[in-house]
């Protein structure tokens, strides 16, 4: 598996656990990402979707 499409793996599994736990912080914490880091992956799918991330 490339490392690029672990990394994109990660990130919508953190977008999709912080919809399911309601909270970003133990989303955050849970995936071992920074609240930062959340917002910032955030901002790229909302308007874009998958194909950004």
């Amino acid at each position: 598996m490339k490392s690029e499409f672990k990394l994109f793996k990660s990130k919508l599994g953190l977008l999709n656990l912080s919809k399911h736990l309601a909270t970003v912080s133990q989303a955050c914490k849970v995936m071992g990402f920074c609240r930062d880091s959340f917002y910032r992956i955030k901002e790229l799918y909302d308007p874009g979707g998958e194909p950004v991330l």
